[in-house]
């Protein structure tokens, strides 16, 4: 919004802004080489400009009936094994230069295969570490309804390096708070954070979104119901059900989340051990 639209159309009124100029900005975008930031940028402004037009503040969506002009490729990314333990230990570097929220936030991402942002705003209030179990609210869930994420012994792990993180980490609001900032790490900061350290994280072109695509490929691959690992991603569901099935997959979700942790940290663990063999020169 603010690098294209603002920039554009700051000085016009939302009622004055016209088809062609949603169509003059895409095309903007897209002549820069970013195809896929214009989609974006188009889901943003028919969103915005529906809202607007819901509560009567301009007259119609100029967004109705314009077409996304980058064409996209369904992603399948999945990290291999090999990929996953230089990642996990890339972070443990000290020398690596990514904040240790960030490092963290995303090896819970990659522990409890949730999405990005729901890891990166995550509160102390919404988890509840007796039970081991994390209760997203239905205002941050991406289908608007409440999600409990049971908690592994992996996942346990990680909150107890975020506690360590700092002095009375635990009585802040945020798990992963923005060291240059009041409020928790940005999405965009996370996004860049493992794009411009790739190579020494092997991710290759690996986004933090295929972290949530590989822990769900892994749980899959060991015997994990399709249908269990999506209430773990919590995918939309119709009916009226869903709305009153919050608990009833806790038990099933909690054995595949336990099952994913002991398979992580066999990843890491044989990881380590390799890394710690040294090769003797023969004589």
């Amino acid at each position: 919004m603010r690098k294209d639209v603002t920039s554009a159309w700051g000085y016009k009124k939302a009622k004055d802004i016209a088809r062609r100029d949603v169509i003059a900005l895409l095309d903007r975008i897209v002549e820069r080489g970013s195809p896929i930031a214009a989609n974006r940028t188009l889901a943003v402004c028919r969103r915005m400009f529906g809202w607007a037009l819901s509560r009567d503040i301009v007259p119609t969506n100029p967004c109705a009936a314009v077409k996304a002009p980058g064409k996209e490729t369904r992603r399948d990314r999945v990290l291999s094994t090999d990929e996953i333990a230089v990642f996990w230990r890339s972070l443990a570097d000290p020398a690596l230069p990514i904040s240790k929220p960030i490092r963290l936030a995303l090896k819970l991402q990659l522990v409890t295969a949730q999405r990005k942002g729901e890891v990166i705003d995550a509160g102390w209030s919404e988890f509840d570490l007796d039970e081991g179990m994390w209760t997203i609210p239905g205002e941050r869930a991406k289908n608007g309804l409440p999600h409990r994420v049971p908690l592994s012994q992996m996942a346990m792990t990680v909150l107890d390096e975020v506690r360590a993180m700092l002095p009375g980490a635990s009585a802040t609001k945020w798990l992963f708070a923005s060291p240059r900032r009041e409020g928790p790490v940005t999405g965009p900061a996370v996004d860049h954070a493992m794009r411009d350290n790739r190579e020494a994280l092997g991710t290759g072109d690996a986004t933090p979104h295929d972290l949530r695509r590989t822990a769900a490929s892994y749980m899959t691959s060991i015997g994990i119901s399709r249908l269990v690992v999506s209430k773990i991603l919590n995918h939309a569901e119709a009916g009226v059900t869903a709305v009153y099935d919050r608990h009833s997959y806790d038990a099933e979700k909690r054995a595949a989340l336990d099952a994913w942790g002991a398979r992580l940290q066999q990843i890491v663990d044989a990881s380590d051990r390799h890394a710690n063999i040294v090769q003797m020169r023969a004589l």
